[in-house]
């Protein structure tokens, strides 16, 4: 891996408290470097897709502090965001993507954080960003398939136009929120390897969140846990002996490790 020690995202006393009054997050405290490939263990609520969230405020931190490139997400008005978000690419477990447009016009959307209103009516006409489409789908090897409608495609083939979508902001980080969840073992490691690839090539710096210790010890660099809105690990996936993993999970360890 190419991680570095130079800082790209630092929080500090992260909370997150919904008006259920559930505390999702709580006293969040940690530093991802340049290049890192983290992965997030924990169950379901223990607060792995709120963190990914409040990292690029599609959910507001109850408090605290979240620098990105050392300037504070959390301060920032619309238009702010909107320009800091081209950084932040985000892939989603249920794909995100328009089933009746075509792999390559999804893949164009991703474009969309740089245009004003009168240039995105005409993103479909822009040969830079038809040709960026193109090698963005190249990337993940679905080149061949750029014409085909999306409700087409098998689920790796869409999680994989979701990836070519969000490099079309030209990110720094991805956050990928559980993108194998809903894929078979085979697919789920194929898309992470296309992860990997740009990890190690092109060094985005890259946070996902996983269910499977086996994943997090073939792709990760890092692996943190979360269990009940705490960071309960910060360490090297070898470190996670499966007595460790067990406590994470609790009695749902054996269920979820099936892979």
């Amino acid at each position: 891996m190419n991680s570095s020690n130079e800082a790209l995202l630092e929080i500090m006393g992260l909370n997150k408290i919904y008006p259920n009054n559930f505390h999702a997050l709580k006293d969040i405290n940690l530093t991802i470097n340049k290049g890192e490939f983290v992965v997030l263990l924990g169950l379901s609520g223990s607060g792995k897709s709120t963190l990914l969230r409040c990292i690029n405020r599609l959910v507001e931190p109850s408090s605290g502090t979240i620098l990105f490139n050392k300037e504070n997400i959390c301060n920032m008005n619309q238009n702010e965001l909107r320009k800091n978000r081209r950084n932040i690419g985000m892939i989603f477990q249920e794909f995100n993507i328009i089933p009746n447009f075509s792999a390559k016009t999804n893949v164009m959307t991703g474009r969309l954080g740089y245009l004003n209103t009168r240039e995105s009516l005409l993103l479909l006409t822009d040969k830079k960003i038809q040709e960026s489409a193109d090698q963005n789908l190249m990337r993940v090897g679905l080149l061949d398939k750029k014409k085909q409608k999306a409700k087409t495609l098998s689920g790796g083939q869409k999680q994989r136009v979701s990836i070519a979508r969000a490099l079309m902001q030209e990110p720094q980080i991805l956050l990928a929120d559980e993108p194998v969840a809903s894929l078979d073992p085979a697919t789920a490691d194929s898309v992470m390897k296309y992860l990997g690839k740009l990890n190690k090539n092109e060094n985005i710096t890259i946070i996902c969140s996983l269910h499977f210790l086996s994943l997090a010890r073939k792709y990760g660099s890092r692996v943190l846990a979360l269990k009940d809105g705490e960071l309960v690990f910060d360490g090297l996936p070898e470190e996670i002996t499966n007595e460790r993993f067990k406590q994470i999970y609790g009695e749902n360890a054996e269920e979820i490790e099936i892979r």
